[in-house]
């Protein structure tokens, strides 16, 4: 009882990926509601504006919503697109009441999908100004961004539904980003898990450890 007290002063958001919607973040957000969290989950246009704008519009209003809540600590828990959103914003906005980040199959190094589809007809339409933002160039915006400064722990999946978007990957991937490129200089903890990308936010086992890491800061060794 004590400690859910204590997380209810805490605010976890919820930042779904890319040519997704808050629905799809609906399993973890009732799972951190059980465990007392207050909960924000962010419905953003995300094919709609660049990376830049969308982590204002994504990230800054967020905050502003776990402000009005009475929240002592932020915390964050984003599939795909959404750690890149909240590495841009925390990067320009220092704040002291961020708390713990856990980051779903993050594009923290970029995508080779991208890179290797960006000029495809189409691709622009399906994923936006943002998608074409997401390769591993020196010029894309991953690549730009540097070591994080924040507590942060990254779930790589190791499975694929997507045969033929891994055969652009190398090594193993969730179909969509690398096991290596999830990874980020900066970060408290890494853990990769038999998940896909489209499904691991609502996987029991990456749930289980993303409130396992929000509550001690680590991954649950098994």
């Amino acid at each position: 009882m004590l400690n859910q007290v204590a997380q209810a002063k805490e605010c976890v958001v919820l930042l779904h990926g890319l040519a997704r919607t808050a629905d799809s973040m609906k399993a973890l957000e009732k799972r951190l509601a059980l465990e007392g969290y207050t909960v924000v989950n962010v419905d953003y246009p995300s094919r709609k504006y660049p990376i830049e704008t969308l982590a204002e519009i994504a990230v800054g209003q967020s905050i502003e919503e776990c402000t009005k809540k009475s929240a002592t600590k932020i915390n964050f828990v984003t599939h795909s697109l959404g750690g890149i959103l909240v590495r841009v914003y925390l990067k320009s906005n220092r704040r002291d009441d961020i708390g713990r980040v856990v980051m779903l199959g993050p594009p923290n190094q970029g995508s080779e999908v991208v890179d290797n589809l960006k000029n495809a007809l189409g691709f622009e339409l399906l994923n936006g100004p943002a998608g074409m933002q997401l390769g591993t160039k020196s010029s894309d915006i991953p690549k730009s961004l540097g070591p994080v400064n924040f507590d942060l722990g990254v779930i790589a999946g190791t499975q694929s539904i997507n045969l033929i978007l891994s055969t652009f990957i190398p090594g193993q991937n969730d179909g969509k980003v690398s096991v290596e490129s999830a990874k980020v200089k900066g970060m408290h903890d890494f853990v990769t898990l038999p998940t896909t990308h489209p499904f691991m936010m609502k996987n029991a086992a990456v749930i289980d450890q993303t409130v396992y890491f929000l509550q001690h800061g680590q991954f649950k060794q098994n």
